[in-house]
């Protein structure tokens, strides 16, 4: 068990942890591909987002806007079965984000840990994009680190160094909170700092909209409310 009393800050990954993306996700690319014709399974489309998204991320001819990966996340799945898509249809993902909300007991942890712990920020996104999303979330992070800031994402090291820099504490005073075991608990374990794995995916198949991996964090919890239970 971790020792909490240790931590000044917990930082939280955005979308998959605090957001339910999947739940904003899935009915814009289902009505996509229905509107084409397509017939795939929610696993299927989130594998597909999954793939795609990880890919744009991590493309080495520069980095793209958090708006623009979904744009081209879109043009992917129309190039992978063939179809043309509108302008309105690359818009429709990241048009969509802002009304994309939080899972049910999201607001209520943030505001009860709110009272112990400083918060912070860490996501792959646009700052405007965050904005958007911030009003969802009914709480005032210390710090929002956005990949926009670092002009990298996640599993990238520089995005959690560059938090670390910004808010000016010692590593070990810093607790991650995140869904992704690709994007967040790999990355923090190999950079020696704490994490805290929420689970959101307990009792499903696969690995949802988050690429497929294998990594081990210091705590694992279905949700938040458990994880302020802990504490």
């Amino acid at each position: 068990m971790l020792d909490f009393s240790q931590f000044e800050v917990l930082s939280f990954d955005c979308y998959g942890t605090l957001i339910d993306w999947e739940g904003g996700i899935l009915p814009v690319l289902k009505n996509l591909l229905e509107t084409h014709n397509i017939n795939q399974s929610d696993k299927q489309i989130l594998e597909l987002f999954a793939e795609f998204e990880s890919e744009l991320e991590k493309d080495t001819n520069g980095y793209l806007k958090y708006r623009e990966v979904l744009r081209q996340v879109v043009k992917k799945i129309s190039e992978r079965f063939n179809f043309d898509v509108t302008e309105a249809e690359l818009n429709s993902l990241p048009d969509s984000l802002k009304n994309w909300q939080p899972f049910p007991d999201t607001v209520e942890a943030l505001k009860a840990l709110k009272k112990r712990f400083h918060l912070a920020i860490i996501s792959n996104t646009d700052d405007e994009l965050f904005a958007d999303t911030a009003k969802h979330l009914q709480v005032e992070f210390d710090w929002i680190i956005t990949a926009e800031q670092v002009k990298s994402y996640k599993p990238s090291p520089r995005n959690f160094e560059f938090a670390i820099q910004k808010m000016g504490i010692s590593p070990d005073k810093l607790l991650h909170v995140a869904e992704s075991i690709y994007h967040d608990v790999i990355p923090v374990k190999a950079m020696g700092l704490s994490t805290v794995w929420v689970n959101r995916r307990v009792g499903k198949e696969g690995f949802g909209a988050t690429k497929a991996a294998s990594g081990e964090a210091d705590l694992e919890v279905p949700d938040l409310k458990t994880l302020v239970s802990l504490i």
